[in-house]
């Protein structure tokens, strides 16, 4: 007991002042490897669905199937629309599915990286 009129020092702690920052900095590193496998699994997806739009459109789907590829069509339409516009035409070969994931797989990539640098 301290004697009247005399501060009591705080307790020794064993943390170091710098834990809460330690711990700041882990839950910021999670949060962009969350953010990071978001984003990849997003455009993986993507990718899938352009590749599913592209056997669909080669093959003549039963009657039963055919919301499918209507969803396929709403989904993956717009985004090669693009491409077609600008590629030029090469008669029945249609390059822009492919210029497409490319294009995908690139932006993945850059925001990836991005997203690893700010986080």
């Amino acid at each position: 007991m301290p004697a009247p009129g005399r501060r009591r020092d705080p307790p020794a702690s064993d943390e170091s002042p710098f834990v809460g920052s330690a711990d700041a900095i882990s839950v910021l590193a999670d949060t962009a490897s969350s953010v990071q496998r978001f984003v990849s699994v997003f455009f993986e997806v993507y990718i899938l669905l352009i590749l599913a739009y592209v056997l669909t459109s080669w093959i003549k789907m039963p009657y039963a199937l055919h919301r499918l590829q209507r969803f396929l069509d709403d989904v993956c339409e717009p985004y090669i629309r693009i491409f077609r516009r600008l590629l030029p035409s090469l008669g029945p070969l249609d390059l822009s599915p492919i210029v497409a994931v490319i294009t995908l797989i690139i932006a993945q990539r850059l925001l990836l990286g991005l997203i690893g640098r700010l986080l």
